[in-house]
């Protein structure tokens, strides 16, 4: 199984950075899975340029393209987003709704960042995986800004997350072999 960890913000001096190096390192200690990190500034996306709509397939960007055929290598998904306004991030929003038959048939998880967990972030995304046929399993990670950030900017998770995450891990490899089979 190929998982992306989806680095869920471009925003300069971002907490979800950190966050999602540790989700990546805390993955690579896995064999029943391979684990990329995925940052969505990497891949310049601007506010939907496409003519026609995802489920077409019919992208004319060399952005899309490259986007459509990294998420298109993965079974599965960990998105590490923040909390912004009661939402993810509008940029993790974009990246997602770029695409839509490279998601489909796939499962995923959430590790959310925010003053509550990310926990209103994760639900935001929770409705927009099931329009996009995507799994979302039930574990998830949250991580408070008040007690996993020193000064809110320095990450300093404590131990008791790792269950979370490793009940997430089990979760988005077992539903993505079980997806699999239809695609």
């Amino acid at each position: 199984m190929n998982i992306g960890i989806i680095l869920g913000s471009t925003r300069p001096g971002r907490n979800s950075e950190a966050v999602a190096k540790w989700i990546y390192e805390l993955a690579q200690q896995r064999e029943d899975a391979k684990f990329e990190l995925v940052d969505i500034a990497d891949y310049n996306l601007p506010l939907l340029d496409e003519a026609m709509p995802p489920s077409m397939g019919q992208y004319q960007n060399e952005h899309t393209k490259k986007w459509a055929e990294k998420i298109d290598s993965f079974d599965g998904f960990i998105f590490v987003t923040p909390e912004y306004n009661h939402a993810t991030s509008g940029a993790l929003k974009n990246a997602i709704d770029y695409l839509y038959k490279e998601w489909n048939n796939k499962a995923c998880g959430f590790v959310g960042i925010g003053s509550l967990g990310g926990a209103r972030a994760v639900e935001n995304l929770r409705l927009v995986m099931g329009e996009l046929q995507i799994a979302d399993v039930r574990s998830q990670v949250g991580l408070s800004l008040f007690t996993d950030f020193e000064n809110f900017s320095v990450f300093k998770p404590g131990d008791h997350h790792l269950d979370a995450v490793n009940s997430m891990f089990d979760q988005v490899i077992a539903w993505s072999k079980a997806l699999k089979t239809l695609r």
